[in-house]
């Protein structure tokens, strides 16, 4: 069995969040915040270290995810609920503040709490996903006039396709998804422009056998994420895609600034969230470092986690002593 706590419910922002913890009651607190399409399991790695190190390490199955509360309708899922839903949580739990360790979606999360929830956050780590300003319009246009209608986060935006898609052999999704040794940034980088278009739910229902890469879960894990997601479906975790537009206009009445020590954890590989885009984040995070992590792709704290549990420790043992 896989050692990985059993979650309890916290009522959080009008919902019920499933939430994992390890470590000491009195030691600083650490929030781990997943992304898409994942779970706090996701952070199975960190938890252990974290915890033995003496932190508090808290993990949400985020809004629309695993053992949390899937409301029904698309704008619950703006950024404005899902930041409530973790200043909520610290309130539920009597914590008074916290770091907020984010990837892939959850990195857009955690870089929005000091905007939304300034008061519980004491720092900031990003894992993959950087602190970027605002676009100068809505960035669903932008992804779309770039890349075409079936460009992944363009193509989430109709009501029930991809939900529908992914769900029609979870198995073959999540073979699909958690992958690793598929591309580096080199060869990436030689792929004709047209071909870089991010179609992926295209892609997921190709041959599986002209799939790139291997599988990065053991069938014990992987069992994990295929039973959760074939309980749950994909629709929570897709409408946060559907707020992207929102979010952007929601954004337009804060200060593009994090005034709170923050580190940012880059993979070499990963070719949706490239260490390119950290360039440039110290006008809006003066307080910054920065870690690349080698040979590494998209699901970072899964494919490398000694490598990411170290950069975390080093910087929070500096920074936030437990």
């Amino acid at each position: 069995m896989i050692d990985f706590p059993a979650p309890r419910m916290v009522r959080t922002n009008r919902i019920d969040m499933a939430v994992h913890e390890a470590g000491p009651q009195n030691g600083f607190p650490v929030v781990l915040c997943h992304g898409f399409p994942e779970l706090a399991f996701s952070w199975r790695h960190q938890l252990p270290a974290l915890a033995a190190a003496g932190y508090r390490v808290i993990a949400p199955d985020q809004r629309g995810y695993g053992g949390t509360s899937r409301p029904a309708g698309v704008p619950d899922y703006d950024m404005a609920h899902l930041t409530g839903d973790l200043g909520g949580l610290l309130e539920a739990l009597d914590v008074g503040e916290a770091v907020f360790c984010g990837h892939d979606w959850g990195g857009s999360v955690v870089w929005a709490m000091p905007l939304y929830c300034p008061s519980v956050v004491a720092g900031v780590i990003g894992v993959n996903t950087p602190f970027m300003p605002r676009a100068p319009a809505d960035p669903i246009g932008i992804l779309r006039a770039r890349f075409g209608d079936n460009m992944y986060m363009v193509f989430f935006q109709k009501p029930g396709e991809a939900d529908a898609i992914l769900a029609r052999d979870v198995g073959k999704t999540f073979r699909f998804f958690m992958r690793k040794n598929v591309v580096t940034a080199e060869e990436w980088a030689k792929i004709p422009a047209e071909m870089r278009n991010l179609q992926l739910v295209h892609a997921l229902q190709s041959d599986e056998s002209n799939w790139r890469g291997e599988v990065l879960l053991d069938p014990e894990e992987m069992k994990v994420f295929v039973d959760t997601f074939t309980r749950t479906g994909f629709t929570g975790g897709i409408n946060w895609y559907r707020n992207i537009s929102r979010n952007w206009q929601l954004s337009e009445r804060f200060e593009k600034h994090v005034g709170v020590p923050a580190l940012m954890i880059s993979a070499e590989n990963d070719v949706v969230l490239p260490p390119s885009l950290t360039e440039g984040m110290e006008r809006y995070v003066p307080d910054l470092e920065k870690v690349l992590i080698r040979d590494c792709g998209h699901w970072t704290q899964q494919e490398k986690p000694e490598e990411t549990n170290a950069a975390m420790l080093d910087w929070l043992k500096r920074r936030f002593p437990a």
